[in-house]
């Protein structure tokens, strides 16, 4: 069973972020982990997402894409599916991450 729910947020890049600090000095890069955990903690704030994934989650797949840097908007999408969410941030017209999560298995 495929679920067609959508859900978006948009998540401004603070140019301040420690995140940037020495990555990189003259050209600031939002490390890739960061993004990754900007992504999850939109995951975590919508509670019907929340509840198809069983925990532990897993980063099934991510592809980075093109860099971020300070000041940007993201947009950040949130595709539900059977078991899993597939999620892509574009800032304006440029796809610079997607991938899936999905839940833990049973033990």
């Amino acid at each position: 069973m495929h679920d067609d729910r959508v859900f978006e947020a948009s998540h401004r890049v603070e140019a301040g972020l420690r995140a940037f600090d020495g990555h990189f000095p003259d050209a600031p890069v939002l490390p890739g982990a960061y993004l990754l955990a900007i992504v999850l903690q939109q995951i975590e704030q919508q509670p019907a997402l929340r509840e198809r994934l069983r925990a532990p989650w897993r980063v099934q797949q991510v592809k980075f894409l093109a860099p971020v840097g300070p000041g940007q908007t993201l947009l950040i999408g949130l595709h539900a599916q059977r078991d899993a969410i597939a999620f892509s941030v574009h800032h304006g017209s440029t796809l610079v991450a997607r991938g899936q999560v999905d839940g833990g298995t049973a033990q």
